[in-house]
């Protein structure tokens, strides 16, 4: 079993992250932290194998806090969780040790993709019989294509309503969804109800007015 620490600042993220780990079969989370300082206290008392770690956590620059948590957690290893698409970010991540990327907002297959391939690295063992061999062994860390979409789905877009409505407390419909991003209401449903197919949404409908109720969709965290 693959123990996990997930370190994230927002509670809801972070219990998002927790179930996600837990569906994956041979992950289990070890402990959250919401901070650098909890998350230097679970690894001294905790054994851990991977680090789910938010590069932007409060107080202290990011490569300091890297290493902080890299020192306090020999044999642990770094998987990055961030908003920042700056590859200066990403190249000062990978030399302090940060094996994957994960980027927000993201779905429970695209984590679990990760950690799987995780995983198989992990089982690479004993000693190489040559180079292709090794080059299988750090290819396993490599994601060959993305998480497929449905069709006519765009990934950018995706990420766009799902911040969308993450950040509407009282929910979103498609009609106020699309005004705010700028789409048609008939795209803003089609992605919102792939939200809801994969577990990330959940819709109800409104009868506030006279003729067909109006769908309002919140975000939810998945269980297991």
């Amino acid at each position: 079993m693959i123990r996990v620490l997930v370190v994230e600042d927002d509670p809801v993220a972070a219990d998002a992250h927790q179930l996600y780990v837990g569906r994956v079969p041979g992950f289990e989370v070890a402990a959250v932290a919401h901070s650098r300082a909890e998350a230097v206290r679970a690894l001294d008392r905790t054994e851990v194998d991977l680090l789910l770690l938010d590069l932007y956590l409060p107080a202290g620059p990011g490569r300091q806090r890297l290493v902080t948590l890299g020192a306090a957690g020999p044999g642990a290893d770094l998987s990055g969780v961030t908003s920042a698409r700056d590859l200066a970010v990403v190249r000062e991540g990978v030399s302090l040790g940060v094996v994957q990327y994960v980027l927000k907002p993201f779905t429970y297959p695209t984590l679990r993709d990760r950690l799987v391939r995780y995983a198989e690295f992990r089982a690479a063992a004993g000693e190489a019989s040559g180079q292709e061999e090794v080059d299988r062994a750090l290819g396993a860390l490599r994601v060959a294509d993305p998480v497929m979409l449905p069709k006519g789905l765009s990934g950018p877009t995706l990420e766009a309503v799902t911040r969308a409505l993450r950040e509407a407390p009282d929910g979103v419909t498609a009609a106020t969804a699309g005004e705010g991003l700028g789409i048609s209401r008939i795209t803003a449903r089609r992605y919102l109800e792939h939200l809801v197919t994969v577990g990330r949404a959940a819709r109800r409908p409104s009868y506030g007015q006279v003729g067909r109720p109006e769908l309002h969709y919140h975000w939810v965290a998945e269980t297991r």
